[in-house]
């Protein structure tokens, strides 16, 4: 196809049907070799290859990316469970500054809970 090629409605609907009827023929062939050990079998490897490949580092890299502010969520859960927000404010402020920056806290009003 010509990328200047002009599509009128028959050519849009006709495009659409085809669609339609590659999806729904992929799915019924897909519902036919779910159950198919062998096909189970290359299905996980796929699986299993792509998460060591491509989807750990993309884990590690995030995480490396979000670290501080993930130690920091749990520093705080951790002073929030014992009911200790102000000591928490009051030893680590450029922490508590960046949840806030964040969106991790709003307020904390002055009973210590965070609103």
């Amino acid at each position: 196809m010509d990328s200047t090629e002009i599509y009128n409605d028959d050519k849009i609907q006709r495009i659409i049907e085809l669609y339609k009827k590659n999806r729904q023929r992929d799915k019924i062939n897909y519902q036919k070799r779910k159950d198919n050990p062998e096909f189970i079998i290359q299905n996980r490897l796929r699986a299993k290859t792509h998460y060591e490949t491509v989807y750990k580092e993309k884990k590690k890299d995030n995480y490396e990316k979000n670290k501080e502010l993930l130690q920091t969520k749990a520093l705080f859960r951790y002073y929030k469970k014992n009911d200790k927000v102000e000591a928490f404010q009051k030893k680590y402020p450029n922490k508590y500054k960046l949840l806030q920056d964040h969106g991790a806290i709003v307020s904390v009003s002055p009973s210590g809970e965070t609103v």
